[in-house]
């Protein structure tokens, strides 16, 4: 069994946690039950613990999410020579550490996404600079470690930076079928419902749902946008929407229990994302393993969680009309919809923790053998 040590920007406390933060810790737990030893290094948050043990997963906290990435090299080197640690797990989910550089223990490298020009959606001109820059040395510093990336899309974008094709590994992410299930006692809303599951960021551009929302509501009254997440994007989607005075038809639920977003996946009658970019849309499996199919945008990471046609629909990112035309179409046909609700579960069905877990292993043996 291995000891690792795991390096991301935060764990799943942190109030800025997201998909990339489930998609570790979910493996991490269970790599742990399999007998591996797993330490994980994150940035600290107010009020968190400087080190815990959650689920067998050692936390250690150090710095703010601010500066972590200058951090992390001491710490790293410090915790290396204090533990004997067989593997170094590093999730790029936002600014690369660049571990390789600090160290001379093998590297698994977890790649969810490269922002690309598409950070300059996000952020300010000179952070969205700092990091889009931060992202050029990837092909020289990873070029001799294997990388697991979430999507195909991610592997082609990796790929085309010129890292070698033989050291990318695609590894699905799951979801927790104990959890997210269908339930065919439960019914859906009497009302036509819309929902967003996410966080709450500009670059996920839920304005393009708002924007559609009068569009929809001239066939559909008495349809209704429930929008459940939290993120630094929404007081200014309170404004929007009570600029658009749609207020009537769009439910701003902010953070909700677990039980309460199961029952939402469950009840309502589409998911939408409309999304610039992802890693790869884990709310899309969450929604179909409930039994609820999906609108997504046709972008990097969503179009590889959407099995079109089958699962879900994709539309031209921000094409308003199109997400007109095809919620309706969903809204308005029955049998169609309880088609792609059948898709959905069989979709969702391929995916699980498990599964994604037994693959992280296949690679971790594949790296400590020296291949």
């Amino acid at each position: 069994m291995a000891r690792i040590l795991a390096v991301n920007w935060q764990d799943l406390k942190h109030p800025a946690s997201g998909g990339a933060e489930i998609h570790l810790e979910e493996i991490l737990r269970r790599l742990v039950k399999r007998g591996h030893k797993i330490d994980l290094l994150c940035c600290n948050f107010p009020g968190g613990k400087r080190e815990e043990n959650v689920e067998g997963v050692n936390i250690i906290r150090h710095g703010s999410r601010t500066f972590f990435n200058y951090v992390v090299p001491l710490v790293l080197r410090s915790l290396i020579k204090k533990n004997k640690y067989d593997l170094i797990f590093e999730d790029v989910n936002k600014v690369p550490f660049y571990t390789p550089l600090y160290h001379k223990l093998p590297v698994l490298v977890i790649f969810h996404h490269l922002f690309g020009g598409s950070i300059f959606r996000e952020i300010n001109l000179f952070l969205g600079i700092y990091i889009y820059l931060s992202e050029k040395p990837v092909p020289l510093f990873y070029k001799k470690n294997h990388l697991m990336v979430v999507s195909e899309s991610t592997a082609q974008e990796i790929i085309s930076k010129g890292i070698s094709k033989s050291h990318v590994h695609v590894v699905h992410n799951g979801i927790d079928k104990d959890v997210y299930n269908f339930d065919s006692n439960v019914t859906k809303f009497e009302r036509p419902t819309i929902l967003y599951v996410g966080r709450i960021k500009k670059y996920k551009s839920i304005e393009t749902a708002i924007d559609a929302m009068p569009g929809i509501l001239q066939r559909l009254p008495e349809a209704k946008l429930v929008i459940i997440g939290t993120g630094d994007h929404l007081p200014v989607l309170k404004e929007y929407v009570k600029r658009k005075r749609l207020t009537d038809f769009i439910e701003l639920e902010g953070f909700v229990s677990q039980e309460t977003k199961i029952e939402y996946y469950r009840r309502s009658h589409l998911l939408v994302y409309p999304s610039y970019k992802e890693g790869w849309g884990l709310t899309n499996i969450e929604a179909n393993a409930c039994g609820t199919t999906v609108l997504a945008s046709r972008v990097p990471g969503l179009r590889d969680s959407v099995d079109e046609g089958k699962s879900g629909l994709l539309f031209e990112y921000g094409n308003v009309n199109e997400f007109v035309e095809k919620v309706l179409k969903i809204l308005t046909d029955n049998d169609y919809r309880s088609q792609l609700e059948k898709g959905a579960l069989v979709h969702a069905s391929k995916f699980s923790w498990d599964k994604t877990t037994d693959k992280t292993e296949n690679l971790m043996e594949l790296i400590l053998s020296g291949k």
